[in-house]
């Protein structure tokens, strides 16, 4: 496989390597892997999330909105 960068994005890859000392071709493939796996689990999360509300577990508005203030504040 063969990807093509525009020229800024590709100098700010190439930056980024040698910042952690590693190579260009090292950066974007750890960048593919930590894209693949955030992806298979937000994947998995909307399926468990559909599951849930194909079993009638849903929230009310409320509750929502009082679990995303708990997880800002701790």
């Amino acid at each position: 496989m063969e990807l093509h960068f525009s020229p800024d994005k590709e100098a700010r890859i190439r930056e980024m390597a040698t910042r952690a000392g590693k190579n260009a071709a090292q950066v974007v493939e750890e960048a593919v892997d930590r894209m693949l796996e955030y992806d298979e689990r937000f994947l998995a999360a909307v399926a468990e999330g559909r599951a849930a509300a194909g079993r009638g577990e849903l929230l009310e508005h409320d509750e929502v909105v009082d679990r995303i203030e708990r997880l800002f504040l701790s």
